[in-house]
């Protein structure tokens, strides 16, 4: 216990005190030497908001049982907004073949499995997006919006700029949109109603009614469609119900596990390019410690095996069972379809943990998960830089 914390101390405060200012002038100084939109904060205050929301707001986004009843009437429509608020998009994703009229971009971890789920889907419909990526420890980038998680999707529409909330309805949304596009994306939205419900605690919360489900308009399908688009909307479901909640118990399951996995998030996000390197380090140090603590209590909550990896073995092969059965390379036959590109945006937030090596070489889900992201690639657009 004592080397994490002397870890902590030694990588984030200590360099952070000797980047910014000395002690005093920290604590006595009416004005703070810590970068501008840090300057009210201190150290303590931010740990505490990664201890706190890196389990809620972070790698896996955890809900609660939902009752089945609700209080009727208590809707709400995705949030518009008359202005673009302020940001500075980090990637730009150009697809010259792209022709869905549409001016999206992307809020995100770089690694959240909900925003890799995002990510994927556009890149596999070969859309043209911009991407910001959130600071997981203060999220200045989404400041302007009332929801305070990732992904948020942001399209440009007809007298503003709407809001896209949910990573399964934002991909039903933005699907449904694309099969029809005679009906605009903001009369869409109309049919993923945010819905509040009383959840087993007693307390209310908010979800995304139909978010599994694509809208139809004037092409109704018929019964062997209609039978393809269970399927499909039912291995969505389970990815986030069953899947995802796999991934901490494994790659938080040591607390070497949990830092060498925050170490390759760094990498992957690019963080040190776009954060500061006391953030950076709060970022993996903190974060890492606080995962493995709750990490253990999701393996409780979700009823994981003692070896986590038995548990996402299993659901990995459940899953390459079904494929397997069709007799085509993927789910959706020789293309992909929603479910195959969920769960593969899914897994690829772990790619680069050790998790990820374990699974594949105790499944078969190698072959699959490289085909699928080929055909993600071969459809998606060129990838530019645009802000340091």
């Amino acid at each position: 216990m004592w080397r994490p914390t002397f870890t902590i101390l030694q990588k984030v405060v200590l360099p952070s005190f000797r980047e910014n200012i000395n002690l005093s002038k920290i604590l006595f100084s009416t004005k703070s030497r810590l970068p501008k939109s840090t300057s009210k904060l201190t150290l303590v205050s931010a740990s505490i908001g990664v201890l706190l929301g890196a389990g809620y707001g972070g790698y896996t986004h955890y809900k609660v049982n939902i009752k089945k009843t609700f209080k009727p009437g208590e809707t709400e429509e995705f949030a518009f907004l008359k202005e673009a608020p302020e940001y500075g998009a980090h990637y730009r994703i150009i697809n010259d073949a792209d022709t869905s009229d549409l001016q999206l971009t992307l809020f995100q971890y770089r690694t959240c499995p909900f925003c890799c789920k995002v990510r994927s889907y556009l890149d596999a419909r070969g859309i043209s997006y911009e991407i910001v990526e959130v600071d997981a420890v203060l999220r200045q980038a989404i400041k302007w919006s009332g929801y305070k998680k990732v992904p948020i999707v942001l399209a440009k529409v007809d007298g503003g700029y709407q809001q896209l909330l949910d990573s399964s309805a934002i991909i039903s949304v933005l699907e449904t949109y694309l099969r029809d596009k005679s009906t605009a994306l903001r009369e869409i939205i109309k049919f993923y109603p945010a819905t509040k419900f009383v959840n087993d605690a007693g307390t209310e919360t908010t979800d995304i009614a139909n978010k599994y489900f694509i809208m139809h308009q004037a092409n109704v399908p018929d019964e062997k469609e209609k039978a393809l688009e269970i399927e499909e909307r039912q291995w969505r479901q389970w990815a986030d119900s069953v899947l995802v909640t796999t991934l901490s118990p494994n790659v938080y399951r040591t607390t070497a596990e949990a830092l060498e996995t925050f170490k390759w998030f760094e990498e992957a996000g690019n963080w040190r390019r776009f954060f500061p390197a006391w953030e950076c380090n709060l970022m993996v140090y903190v974060g890492a410690a606080a995962m493995f603590m709750i990490a253990k209590r999701l393996k409780a909550r979700h009823k994981i095996k003692d070896d986590p990896r038995e548990s996402l073995y299993d659901a990995v092969n459940d899953w390459m069972d079904a494929v397997q059965k069709k007799g085509t390379p993927f789910l959706g036959g020789h293309k992909p379809n929603l479910a195959d590109v969920t769960v593969y945006g899914v897994l690829s937030s772990i790619e680069g943990c050790g998790a990820f090596q374990d699974l594949k070489d105790n499944t078969a889900v190698a072959k699959w998960y490289y085909d699928t992201k080929s055909e993600i690639q071969n459809r998606m657009g060129k990838v530019i830089a645009v802000h340091a």
